[in-house]
């Protein structure tokens, strides 16, 4: 796999439910973001699944620059 693509200068705020599965783009072309929405077809490119272990506000990395991808890190502001 190819590493993720750089969609923003910050991350995604988003609200996960406790147990369900979310797929977050790496190649940077869905029009979902910061969710896949099989865009990479055809590329070197899949989606990172996150499975979210409680109901909270999680912010996805938009610029690819995380360690601890599909996750912020705060790496954007360095």
């Amino acid at each position: 796999m190819s590493n993720p693509v750089k969609v923003a200068d910050k991350p995604f705020e988003e609200e996960v439910e406790a147990d369900n599965s979310y797929f977050v783009c790496t190649c940077g072309l869905s029009t979902n973001l910061p969710f896949c929405n099989g865009s990479h077809k055809g590329t070197d490119y899949m989606p990172i699944k996150y499975t979210a272990t409680k109901s909270k506000k999680v912010f996805f990395c938009g610029c690819a620059k995380t360690s601890n991808y599909p996750l912020c890190d705060g790496s954007h502001s360095h």
